[in-house]
């Protein structure tokens, strides 16, 4: 089996979710660490897993920010980390990648779904071959008891339930 991890520099982790259900914020995370193990050059039988920081969560608004760190929402003083751990890969005739694997909010696990595709790799100048990763995901945010909302102004809800990932990542083999 080799070994890869992931190169935090040239990877991204980033969500959006609907506000007033007309416009959508984004976000990120800015500190997070994964990995993978795999033993095919198409990363079919691979094994990923990733754990991020709640608390450098980032969506340009630092009061925001801190609303998203509170017991509201992550409850960071309680529950740090966000985790996830694949458990299936499999690969359609079209090259698709689908990731199944158990997701953890505030110690709340729940499957989820990822769809993308490998880009393939290349060697970077300092000589590291790189391997590329595009996912894609839905979650619903009410899954993980992400609960809080407060009404809009036309009988909706200020902030949306369904909350799109979207993965970038590059690996490097060690």
């Amino acid at each position: 089996m080799n070994n890869y991890t992931i190169d935090p520099l040239h990877s991204d982790i980033e969500f959006k979710i609907k506000h007033l259900m007309i416009s959508s914020v984004r976000g990120r995370f800015n500190s997070f660490r994964a990995g993978m193990k795999a033993e095919t050059t198409d990363f079919s039988d691979a094994e990923f897993w990733c754990e991020i920081d709640v608390d450098s969560i980032y969506t340009s608004i630092s009061e925001r920010d801190a609303h998203l760190r509170s017991a509201d929402f992550f409850d960071v003083d309680n529950h740090p980390k966000i985790t996830f751990k694949s458990t299936n890969i499999s690969i359609d005739e079209d090259g698709e990648y689908t990731i199944d694997g158990d997701f953890t909010i505030k110690g709340k696990s729940n499957p989820i779904t990822l769809k993308g595709s490998y880009n393939g790799s290349d060697v970077d100048h300092y000589g590291q071959e790189k391997f590329g990763f595009e996912l894609q995901g839905k979650i619903k945010r009410s899954d993980w008891a992400l609960d809080f909302n407060v009404a809009g102004g036309r009988n909706t809800m200020i902030i949306g339930n369904d909350v799109r990932i979207d993965i970038s990542v590059q690996m490097v083999k060690e």
